[in-house]
């Protein structure tokens, strides 16, 4: 090979070698750049990954939670419908308890005026008789108070008895040096009670010290 040949393959291999040291430098297996995919973004963070097993704990909560949400409406609907339930039976119970009640004055009443109208016959045929008729209105009265003593009304005691709110209503205060102070000394109108419950105040005279 002439001198001239090899001066021109040796000026060749030098055109050649920073070519390839570019080359080498932009692709190099150790830049970390060349590493990169096409397409994905170095800026981006992704964040951790749930377990799987705190990812099925959860949802065994959440299940749970809507079972429990589910009894408690259960168990309000079974209570509400329990109300339902005992306010019907109490409204029907109150309207037994009026129809028996109503149903027992009209009995009462019935019984009562059955009762009533011997006295009543009694007193036409006082009216009837000639002469003094006291004795008829005493017999009658005295009828008239055995009826209305089986239904339960007896009369007050008054006169020479202690005086006692609960029975006794004093229209007038009486010096008096006999009796002792709060003592009865006359009655004006008979008191009445009726099943041990009074049902009109005897009106009296009472004795108070001089």
């Amino acid at each position: 090979m002439s001198t001239e040949e090899n001066k021109r393959e040796a000026d060749a291999r030098e055109e050649q070698e920073p070519t390839e040291e570019v080359e080498e430098a932009q692709g190099s297996p150790g830049d970390p750049a060349s590493a990169e995919q096409p397409g994905e973004d170095p800026g981006t963070l992704q964040g951790p990954k749930v377990p799987a097993e705190e990812t099925g704990a959860f949802e065994e909560k959440l299940a749970a939670l809507d079972a429990q949400l589910e009894e408690t409406r259960r168990e309000r609907d079974e209570y509400l419908d329990t109300l339902r339930r005992l306010k019907a039976e109490f409204e029907n119970s109150r309207k037994r308890q009026e129809r028996e009640r109503s149903r027992l004055l009209e009995t009462a009443s019935e019984r009562i005026v059955v009762e009533l109208l011997p006295v009543l016959d009694n007193l036409d045929r006082a009216l009837e008789a000639e002469g003094d008729i006291r004795e008829g209105v005493r017999v009658t009265r005295d009828q008239l108070v055995d009826v209305l003593g089986s239904e339960g009304l007896l009369p007050v005691a008054s006169d020479g008895q202690p005086f006692d709110p609960n029975v006794h209503e004093a229209v007038m205060g009486q010096p008096s040096e006999e009796y002792e102070e709060g003592t009865i000394l006359q009655t004006f109108q008979r008191g009445y009670v009726l099943n041990g419950k009074p049902i009109r105040t005897a009106k009296v005279v009472v004795a108070r010290q001089v």
